[in-house]
């Protein structure tokens, strides 16, 4: 068995076997077997951070740990790092919970083993599949000790990873505190550290994502990298929190299905209702992450999803709601997403605050269009077709499309600022005819400055001072951008475009 965190290289011989066992849990199962349970890692906290001393008396937690037909490997891999690298007397339990798994290995035996370790190791099985929200819930609800610390079931702790974290919640027990989220790569197997200098946001579909810790976070620690990082939202996966104060806070919302969306809701529970949500920058967990999931869902993943971020936006994100479900096609906008009666009173009761303030004072840079002319489509006057992202990515070319008129990827924003933006992406010419770039916005105007005349329907391009213009014959599915004529052809209605405003 390899004890070491370096790449695991599959002999050719094994190449055609390692590829069928990989679908079983969409990640290297062959190299995962070849590697120790407990085997050996890094260190890759800061320097500043190997020196720090933290109280004796700190809260105890049970580790909660939610599985679903979860490789032995990497379940066991997880549990032995919890107990290899966390101080005994801080580790309450240990609750494995089972979401209706159907290996056999992961019954019985599973039972035996954790019998044998020498911190209390328990495992609670669910009568059926009930998504990793119910379960988390379940595992929560028999818990005893002071804290709560969720991990997933492929992740591996690092040295010093709990003490940090468990002396944020000493110090406050209104602070959520998550680690550094380590890479394992579900390849090689191979721990790759994660970066202090990012923290958690999301998009305009209610996606999460990560983004660069802005400079005004930066001052506030005064440069301090081993101080925790504020951050507005959560990956969702490994967290720990004081467990009276995550029931005086609600827990998670059980109307939820499955899993998605839970992270950013407890997020924006957690600031708008008075407590705190941080990166705790000395504390390290490596987590594999899948490029797919090995799960089906029932419904469907994308329907649950659609969901639960209704659920969220409905009883947190107040007039913001809006700009969420425009950017939705119509199918999902009706979506039934339950009664919320209770999660409101319970918004009621904590006297939370309103979004607005969270954008604000918390999520300033948040890719949420808050002061913009125009939101929805931007349509051709000549040909009646409208600005497209087509699902492309950064330094991609933004596309043209029939009108479909059911918002998505024809969602756009003219912003305050005059980008046009489609989620965290604008509009970027660099050079004279084009072509018509989507770029990471970067609010210093130059490239992504356009001026809209409601007179003459125009999209100028300031930097160039030329017009956007209909697709070229070259690509019928790119705009261009050309000298102004005064064309029907590069006329272009914005929608509810409202011209001026004071913001």
């Amino acid at each position: 068995m390899r004890r070491e965190y370096t790449p695991v290289v599959i002999p050719k011989e094994n190449q055609e076997k390692m590829k069928e066992m990989f679908k079983i849990n969409q990640f290297n199962l062959m190299a995962s077997e070849m590697i120790a349970l407990n085997r050996s890692l890094p260190d890759v906290r800061l320097e500043g951070c190997k020196n720090k001393l933290y109280p004796d008396n700190l809260p105890r937690t049970s580790v909660v740990i939610v599985f679903h037909n979860e490789a032995w490997s990497t379940l066991l891999r997880t549990v032995h790092s919890v107990i290899d690298r966390s101080p005994h007397t801080l580790l309450e339990e240990i609750i494995l919970v089972d979401d209706a798994s159907e290996r056999d290995f992961l019954k019985r035996p599973l039972e035996q083993y954790v019998r044998r370790l020498e911190v209390p190791v328990r495992v609670v099985r669910m009568d059926q599949r009930s998504g990793l929200i119910r379960a988390r819930l379940k595992g929560a609800s028999l818990s005893t000790g002071q804290v709560i610390t969720f991990l997933d079931a492929h992740c591996e702790c690092t040295t010093g990873w709990l003490e940090p974290l468990l002396a944020r919640i000493k110090k406050d027990r209104k602070t959520v505190v998550c680690p550094i989220i380590d890479v394992i790569s579900d390849d090689t197997f191979e721990y790759m550290a994660g970066s202090d200098m990012t923290y958690g946001g999301f998009n305009w579909k209610l996606n999460f994502r990560w983004y660069p810790v802005p400079q005004r976070e930066m001052d506030r620690r005064k440069g301090d990298r081993t101080l925790p990082v504020r951050t507005p939202t959560m990956a969702g996966g490994l967290f720990s929190i004081d467990r009276d104060y995550f029931q005086e806070i609600g827990t998670y919302d059980a109307g939820m299905d499955i899993w998605g969306g839970e992270n950013l809701e407890i997020s924006f529970r957690i600031w708008q209702c008075g407590g705190t949500l941080e990166i705790v920058t000395c504390s390290h967990v490596g987590h594999v992450f899948r490029k797919a999931t090995p799960y089906t869902f029932p419904g469907g993943t994308g329907q649950i999803i659609n969901k639960n971020n209704r659920r969220l936006a409905e009883v947190w994100m107040d007039e913001f709601k809006t700009s969420f479900i425009s950017f939705l096609p119509v199918s999902v906008t009706k979506v039934d997403y339950g009664d919320i009666a209770t999660r409101t009173a319970l918004r009621q009761k904590l006297q939370c605050k309103p979004f607005s303030w969270y954008l604000e004072s918390i999520y300033p840079d948040s890719q949420i269009p808050r002061h913009y002319y125009s939101l929805g489509e931007i349509r051709n006057v000549e040909t009646n077709q409208c600005l497209d992202n087509m699902a492309r990515k950064e330094n991609e070319k933004v596309g043209i499309f029939n009108c479909h008129g059911m918002g998505g990827n024809q969602v756009f924003s003219y912003t305050a600022n005059k980008e046009i933006r489609t989620d965290d992406l604008c509009l970027d010419v660099s050079k004279l005819n084009g072509p018509v770039m989507m770029l990471k916005c970067h609010h210093l105007k130059g490239n992504q400055l356009w001026d809209y005349d409601p007179v003459k329907l125009t999209l100028i391009h300031v930097n160039s001072n030329q017009c956007l213009d209909k697709a070229s014959e070259e690509d019928s599915q790119v705009p261009s951008i050309r000298d102004c004529t005064h064309s029907r052809s590069q006329q272009w209605l914005l929608r509810n475009v409202t011209l001026p405003e004071v913001f």
